[in-house]
């Protein structure tokens, strides 16, 4: 497999709606010398603060949340179209239940202490700068919170710095 290459966060040239929106991304944190992961299609990527940062949002019942919570730095990695089906699979067990990193073929490594997969064609690092959840009052257009949180299972929004983007040479 190629070596990954690192690049300045201005150099990045994906659109960060395909990335996101339609190619997915995992959302990966360690916590206590384990690892968990999450298959995400929300979030984003812009500037803040005077910094790149990264938007991501986790539900509270997701066990990746304790991993994130638990962590300063976490990973965001993207995978060409051929990891769809595991994507997939990785979005729709839980961690709390089975090794599913290891039941869908993904190999972690890391950078500093942050986890990553090797078979990812782009990983962003990151380190956590604000996070809040999403209250119902909040909410504008009130439509969104009764389509999106019949439940009231309102996502906490994390603002993260981006410390560093590896892609595939």
């Amino acid at each position: 497999m190629n070596e990954f290459i690192e690049i300045k966060p201005e150099e990045f040239e994906q659109s960060p709606f395909k990335l996101i929106g339609s190619d997915w991304m995992l959302i990966t944190a360690g916590k206590d010398k384990n690892v968990n992961t999450m298959t995400a299609s929300w979030g984003g990527l812009g500037f803040m603060w005077g910094k790149n940062v990264s938007f991501i949002v986790i539900r509270p019942q997701r066990f990746t949340k304790e991993f994130i919570d638990s962590s300063e730095e976490f990973s965001l990695s993207f995978f060409d179209s051929t990891f769809k089906k595991q994507l997939g699979y990785i979005g729709s067990v839980s961690g709390r239940d089975e090794d599913k990193i290891t039941r869908a073929n993904l190999t972690v490594t890391q950078t500093g202490n942050v986890p990553y997969f090797d078979e990812a064609k782009i990983v962003i690092v990151c380190k956590k700068l604000y996070a809040q959840e999403y209250k119902q009052e909040c909410f504008i257009d009130p439509g969104l919170n009764q389509k999106w949180y019949p439940e009231s299972d309102h996502h906490t929004l994390y603002i993260s710095e981006v410390l560093k983007i590896l892609v595939r040479e």
